[in-house]
């Protein structure tokens, strides 16, 4: 007797999207669409059209599985006609094709962008008429090749961090050098710390500055050479010169700066916490009473 009422329980036919049987709506049309057994393998045409539609969100070609047994579930379209047919083949190869005719797009507004602003960098550094006489003597698929290279060559370069380098063997043989004593007095004496380092290029602003200063350089290069070397005729000479004075006097300057920071890091000293030492801190620019009380409070 009981195993008869669960079997017609079993067959009974409730929809597991809206709850309803048989008995509620007795023109509706069920189905089956997966391997469920028991109360949840029924369920309405309509409703599980609802479903298949937010599941699908706008995109007929996904596929829908139950979320019971994981099947798939089998969807039929009506067949098409001819012109429809192939509007829709049409579309299709459209939509597999637009983001590589996009990418292709960007990367020749690049390439575009690097040819033009390699032919301004020729007749900045050669200057006007012999650029345009260099560039229109020359083959055209040499241009198309070197042109775009030139502002790559120029971020290349200006990656190269030889402001490290030179730091390095500085630190490295400081004791021998007599004007390191004139610049930091104290620093061959007195026994510091080796303090942490920022890591190079580690925040998307550096690359940008980096990129921004690659592709600056020969403009500065020109106003350099026309004021330190006026009196040289060429104007590739003196762009040349202005751009290797540039470099020199910003990386002296630039080694100079990271080497008062980084003695200044070595050299730092955290202070008790007393009321003394904090009215002390809040006169000084490079203490704070913040960070002497937060290095104190680590310290308990």
């Amino acid at each position: 007797m009981s195993q008869s009422r669960i079997k017609e329980e079993s067959d009974r036919q409730s929809c597991w999207v809206c709850f309803a049987t048989e008995e509620d709506d007795t023109e509706a049309a069920w189905v089956r669409p997966c391997r469920c057994r028991g109360t949840t393998k029924w369920v309405h045409q309509s409703c599980l059209q609802r479903w298949v539609d937010e599941k699908q969100k706008g995109n007929s070609t996904a596929k829908v599985a139950c979320p019971q047994c994981n099947t798939e579930y089998i969807i039929l379209f009506p067949k098409l006609g001819p012109v429809v047919y192939l509007m829709d083949i049409a579309d299709r190869i459209i939509y597999k094709m637009c983001p590589f005719v996009a990418g292709g797009m960007f990367i020749g507004s690049v390439y575009w962008t690097a040819v033009t602003y390699g032919a301004v960098t020729v007749m900045q550094v050669l200057g006007h008429k012999e650029g345009l006489n260099v560039m229109e003597r020359a083959d055209p698929l040499f241009l198309l090749i070197g042109l775009p290279t030139i502002p790559v060559m120029l971020i290349l370069g200006k990656m190269v961090r030889w402001e490290d380098y030179v730091l390095r063997l500085w630190r490295k043989h400081s004791a021998k050098l007599p004007l390191i004593n004139y610049l930091w007095p104290d620093e061959c004496s007195r026994s510091s710390r080796v303090p942490a380092e920022t890591v190079p290029l580690s925040d998307p602003v550096s690359a940008t500055r980096v990129l921004c200063g690659a592709l600056i350089l020969p403009t500065i290069a020109t106003i350099v050479g026309k004021l330190m070397f006026g009196s040289v005729q060429s104007n590739f000479q003196r762009t040349l010169l202005g751009g290797i004075a540039f470099i020199a006097i910003k990386g002296v300057l630039k080694i100079y700066y990271k080497q008062s920071q980084y003695h200044r890091q070595a050299n730092r000293v955290i202070l008790d916490y007393d009321e003394d030492n904090l009215n002390a801190a809040s006169q000084l620019p490079g203490l704070s009473p913040t960070t002497v009380s937060s290095s104190s409070s680590q310290s308990q």
